[in-house]
């Protein structure tokens, strides 16, 4: 498999769990400005998950862009992401349906927690598979901002 076939079939995941995660927002049954107001909890953590999903799909399109070939552990760990990035939508609506209650709020976190996690853990094949001396090890270094945002994410989970 070449790197931009993993890339398009990655980019066409992202962008349907994005779909999905916007059709969550319904449209309420009415005509009055008022009667959005029930959605803002739902918009917030929409507009929350866009970033976080805008973010993964622009590190990893910089991070396949850095790589030279594709593995199977390369393939399967993109596909461990994906399963993570895909939950994203179930664990948005649960959270802004329920206005960030504590359950939610904090599968919500695992949630992230998990897909950083399965970030780091493609990030790490990639690295492998290129080696140490890979523009991707070079860029990423000791990658102290992806461990310290995996340890906040435990901070919060265990905070709600």
């Amino acid at each position: 498999m070449t790197k931009g076939r993993l890339e398009a079939f990655s980019d066409g995941v992202i962008a349907i769990i994005i779909t999905i995660m916007v059709l969550e927002m319904k449209v309420p049954h009415g005509d009055r400005l008022e009667d959005l107001v029930p959605l803002v909890p739902t918009f917030f953590s929409y507009v929350l998950s866009f970033i976080y999903v805008g973010i993964y799909w622009n590190n990893h399109h910089h991070m396949l862009h850095a790589a030279t070939a594709v593995t199977g552990a390369m393939m399967w760990a993109n596909l461990y992401l994906l399963f993570w990035l895909s939950l994203f939508p179930f664990a948005t609506g649960w959270m802004g349906q329920n206005h960030f209650t504590a359950a939610p709020t904090a599968l919500y976190g695992a949630v992230l927690l998990m897909a950083a996690i399965a970030y780091l853990v493609l990030q790490q094949a990639i690295i492998r598979a290129q080696g140490h001396d890979s523009i991707l090890k070079k860029a990423v270094g000791r990658d102290w901002k992806g461990k310290l945002s995996s340890v906040l994410y435990v901070v919060a989970i265990l905070a709600t």
